[in-house]
């Protein structure tokens, strides 16, 4: 049950027993104090009727009677243990209140008829239920609206924390200063813990970039020096290690323009057989490529049409995005999984999969995406994390969305699903989110 029908319901809960609690408290106020002061009318004219029956031996119009024969039975044997009394009774005739004592031998009694007076208490009762029903529904909209209120406040902070969850980092609540309100003294506490996100993550991407852009020039002047030094297995180590830093500045700073969201994807027309063919040919012979219908060699070369409808699918997408993010997911199966590794394209080319058959994805990664600077898991191997995060953010950029998950029979698997309707050549895109 939602917050708003919870309150309502302790509201009307409220409300309803206050209303009867107020209610049962005057309705025995008022009749207690009626049957005392029947009980009080009963004496004195019992007392009355015992002077005059004591004086002429009569009761006539003093308003007793000897002997009554509707007299209840308790008070009649409390007579003739010689003692006096009074008793409240609801018999056929109605309710009335009696009071009784010895005369001689006999019994003198006064009976008060306490019709009317009980009928009042009965209208009374009835007063007060209605004005209880009236007061509910009254208070109950106000309690409604008022947890109505509450609730879209709450909802509107759960609102706002998912998208800062999602990666919307500029999402607040922006709720004004109330003295004393708990769901403002939370949305303020969620703005401010947003903003010190913000500032500690766009620090952190800043000196990404500084230390990327910073490494340039160091890098090439390592470049020239490599390629100065005379041929041996030493040379050809440090070029290859210059090499390894120079890619990864390189992946820096791409990564510092997606997170800057400076990257626009340039969309066009794109066969994505034949692109995906492209890629997998320069992976290496472990790769096979799976469209629609048919299977086509890692070396490029199809097995009888194998162009097929993998080759036929064409899509509008930036084909050059669409390629680096098609490069990392295989150089990634590679890196860290185990062959044979299967890029799978759907009938419509608007799904692409590569799987590999290594011990899967990490759970860090499955839960929270790809990190930066962190690969997960010791059975993946060695890496700086780079690859999926450059291939999630491009997939951003050109409107698509990359799924990572592990196959049924094992192995990683990555999904990379492209839009229907791409997004319009220019706009701002959203970029990565660091998780």
């Amino acid at each position: 049950m939602a917050l708003r029908w919870r309150i309502s319901a302790l509201v009307a809960a409220a409300a309803c027993a206050v209303a009867a609690a107020v209610g049962v408290l005057v309705h025995e106020f008022s009749r207690n104090r009626e049957l005392s002061q029947a009980r009080e009318s009963a004496r004195v004219t019992l007392d009355r009727a015992a002077v005059t029956y004591t004086r002429t031996g009569e009761v006539q119009g003093s308003g007793a009677a000897l002997d009554a024969p509707g007299l209840p039975g308790d008070l009649r044997d409390l007579v003739e243990q010689g003692r006096r009394g009074t008793e409240f009774t609801t018999g056929p005739a109605g309710p009335a209140m009696w009071a009784a004592r010895p005369a001689g031998s006999r019994v003198l009694s006064v009976r008060v008829d306490l019709t009317t007076t009980m009928r009042d208490i009965g209208a009374l009762d009835a007063s007060i239920v209605a004005a209880g029903l009236i007061t509910t529904a009254v208070v109950l909209p106000l309690g409604v609206l008022t947890a109505g209120r509450m609730s879209r406040r709450l909802r509107t902070a759960a609102g706002t924390a998912r998208r800062i969850a999602a990666g919307d980092l500029d999402a607040r609540i922006a709720a004004g200063p109330r003295p004393r309100d708990e769901i403002a003294d939370i949305s303020t506490a969620v703005d401010t813990m947003a903003g010190a996100l913000q500032k500690r993550l766009l620090g952190e991407q800043r000196f990404t970039a500084d230390v990327a852009h910073e490494l340039r020039t160091p890098l090439m002047g390592l470049v020239t020096a490599a390629e100065l030094l005379p041929e041996g297995e030493a040379a050809g180590y440090v070029r290859d290690r210059v090499r390894v830093l120079g890619t990864l500045v390189e992946e820096l700073l791409e990564i510092s323009r997606l997170d800057a969201g400076v990257e626009h994807a340039d969309m066009a027309p794109c066969p994505v057989g034949p692109l995906v063919r492209e890629v997998v040919a320069r992976s290496g012979p472990a790769t096979t490529v799976v469209g629609a219908d048919e299977t086509a060699d890692t070396d490029g070369d199809a097995d009888g049409d194998a162009d097929g409808d993998a080759g036929a699918a064409t899509v509008r997408t930036d084909s050059r995005r669409l390629e680096r993010i098609l490069t990392n997911l295989v150089v990634n199966a590679h890196r860290h999984g185990r062959a044979p590794v299967v890029v799978t394209v759907s009938g419509d080319g608007r799904t692409v999969t590569v799987r590999d058959h290594g011990p899967g994805y990490p759970r860090t990664l499955l839960d929270d995406g790809p990190q930066r600077f962190r690969t997960g898991a010791r059975e993946r191997g060695t890496g700086h994390g780079l690859g999926l995060t450059i291939a999630l953010g491009q997939a951003h950029v050109i409107g698509a969305t990359l799924e990572f998950g592990d196959a049924p029979d094992g192995g990683a698997l990555a999904t990379l699903r492209l839009p229907a309707v791409p997004p319009p050549a220019g706009a701002d895109p959203a970029g990565p989110a660091e998780r």
